[in-house]
């Protein structure tokens, strides 16, 4: 295995080495290069997931980010059209401590390498993905420019003017980058089984709109399993607009960046919606932004949640969920007003993992219960948006 490397002034690494990652500090980590032959700066953020990558990779949350995953063994079931989370990949790189084997599983039809090229993903294996990971916990997550030339030849002080120059997270808007170009009705097809693969709902008895901040795919199936009709609007799109469509409720996606700065336009458009008494549902971003609609504030995190154990206290039924998680901005719990009451908390470090409005059907969770990598604790949250949807339209017909 290759180790970390220390600072270094040279502006060329051996040739052995044909990846390399440059961090904010100066700090050097030396690779082999894999996916695709070129240069991108983002966060430096790590994943504790032992599955599910191609589904990471491809979550637009990760906008702006280079993921380093902990699991040693990434690549082992190749990849596949069905398990994409987004028709566009968004994230900056990758970076794995073992190479790529040949994949092993039968739904696999390209091999993650090939896969990483043909969708301009840079990556790096063969480094201490630990010290890397030990680095960001101690640190926090830092800003980083990964490369990857097959010549290996780099140029570290340039390498390291980008990471210098580029802004970081805060204060960035990247739900407006990934959101969709135009609103569009979601295909219908439900979450997927091993007997039938992914089927298509023929029953539309309810309509959601879910507003795009960089939603995920397997967010619609979940609704299409419980026969909803869900039409899909850019995150820009007018509350007049919105309600338009006739929903029977509202989503709000996940999605990349900070809360704040995509609140700049997000929260008017929730506030509106709030007033007409409509259900709404948020999941992580949406989370955050719903927060910053009823009057709270969020906040960066060192390290941010990312991994599929995240263990979570449901403070109204009184248990724990173990949940998949990816986000690196917070709801500051010291500004929830008074009539939003918190739902559930970490069990990590304690923060808000779920908020409701106490007078209205209105609710979300930073964590993402449509993940399922293993545990499904957290799918009765889907069942709960469509009661309160059906509890609304009796309210109306009474």
């Amino acid at each position: 295995m290759i180790k970390k490397a220390k600072k270094i002034s040279s502006n060329k690494i051996s040739q052995i080495h044909t990846g390399v990652l440059v961090l904010e500090n100066k700090t050097i980590f030396k690779g082999v290069g894999i996916g695709y032959q070129g240069t991108a700066t983002g966060e430096v953020c790590f994943n504790t997931s032992l599955t599910g990558y191609q589904e990471i990779i491809s979550d637009p949350s990760y906008a702006g980010q280079i993921i380093n995953f902990t699991f040693p063994h990434i690549g082992n079931v190749g990849t596949n059209k069905q398990d994409l989370e987004s028709d566009k990949v968004w994230t900056k790189g990758v970076i794995f401590n073992s190479e790529i084997t040949s994949p092993s599983n039968y739904r696999s039809l390209v091999n993650l390498d090939l896969w990483l090229k043909k969708n301009k993903i840079v990556g790096i294996t063969g480094l201490d993905t630990r010290g890397l990971t030990n680095h960001i916990r101690d640190k926090g997550a830092p800003k980083g420019t990964i490369s990857f030339s097959n010549k290996g030849n780099f140029n570290i002080s340039k390498l390291a003017n980008i990471t210098a120059k580029w802004s970081g997270l805060n204060n960035l808007d990247l739900a407006e980058q990934v959101t969709t170009k135009k609103n569009y009705i979601w295909s219908g097809f439900k979450t997927w089984k091993k007997e039938t693969g992914y089927l298509k709902n023929k029953k539309n008895s309810l309509h959601v709109v879910a507003i795009d901040y960089g939603i995920k795919k397997n967010i619609l199936r979940y609704f299409s399993d419980l026969n909803c009709k869900v039409t899909v609007v850019s995150c820009k799109t007018g509350a007049k607009d919105i309600l338009k469509l006739k929903p029977n409720g509202i989503f709000l996606s996940n999605g990349p960046g900070d809360p704040a700065a995509t609140g700049k336009y997000a929260i008017e458009i929730i506030k509106e919606l709030i007033k007409n008494n409509l259900p709404i549902f948020g999941i992580c971003l949406g989370h955050q932004i719903l927060a910053l609609a009823l009057g709270a504030k969020t906040k960066k995190m060192k390290l941010g949640h990312r991994g599929a154990n995240h263990p979570v206290k449901n403070l109204i039924k009184d248990n724990v969920e173990i949940t998949s998680q990816n986000h690196g901005f917070e709801i500051v719990r010291a500004t929830l007003p008074k009539n939003i009451q918190i739902t559930h908390k970490s069990l990590f470090d304690n923060c808000i993992e779920g908020i409701r409005l106490k007078n209205k059907p209105v609710f979300s969770v930073q964590y993402h219960p449509e993940s399922n990598p293993g545990p499904q604790d957290s799918v009765y949250l889907f069942e709960e948006f469509i009661n309160n949807i059906k509890k609304n339209a009796k309210k109306k017909r009474s």
